[in-house]
């Protein structure tokens, strides 16, 4: 019970010391990776982009660098995150082309068909509800867009059940592509 209370306060769900903590600590773990996943989804100059979980903004700033003439969007449940998220954006948000907000997957604060492509990682098994969460992430990608659900082997999920939770949020062409111990999985809008 302790060392789940302390691996959620630093990881999970960041807050206090602890999360400022973790969120140090998954800067540095998880550049290399969030870039794969970046590659994967081949974006296009201008294209808009929202990463939801977006923790200390690695992968806030990657996009941004991915998309130099588009928009990237992001929300995180952890004010913590979020902090850290705007200290390490805050060019690009001064510049307009990131926008970096508090709020959780179950209720993006955006309308139908925004994004180009959305992205979450190590997130999504803290979110209250996936499905709820992959659905409205389902809501904010246009057509043809394609949303990345991706985790690293230090968060516990499986990749086993993310078939059914993406199928049971509405879509039907899901791959899932593994990168050594770490996958993603990529489903089309």
């Amino acid at each position: 019970m302790v060392l789940e209370t302390f691996l959620d306060r630093t990881f999970g769900r960041p807050t206090g010391l602890l999360g400022r903590l973790g969120g140090k600590l998954m800067a540095q773990s998880k550049g290399e990776f969030t870039a794969w996943v970046i590659t994967e989804l081949d974006f296009e100059p201008d294209d808009h982009v929202l990463e939801v979980g977006f923790g200390p903004g690695i992968g806030i700033q990657q996009l941004a660098e991915a998309v130099p003439d588009g928009f990237v969007a992001g929300i995180d449940a952890s004010p913590e995150m979020v902090e850290q998220a705007r200290k390490r954006n805050v060019g690009t948000i001064h510049e307009g082309q990131v926008e970096l907000r508090y709020g959780v997957a179950d209720d993006v604060p955006s309308e139908d068909d925004v994004f180009d492509a959305a992205m979450t990682m190590n997130s999504m098994q803290v979110w209250p509800d996936a499905v709820t969460g992959l659905r409205e992430l389902r809501r904010v990608v246009k057509p043809d867009g394609t949303v990345a659900i991706a985790f690293t082997h230090h968060s516990g999920q499986s990749k086993d059940e993310l078939p059914k939770l993406l199928a049971d949020a509405g879509f039907d062409e899901i791959r899932i592509e593994d990168r050594g111990d770490d996958f993603c999985a990529f489903a089309e809008v």
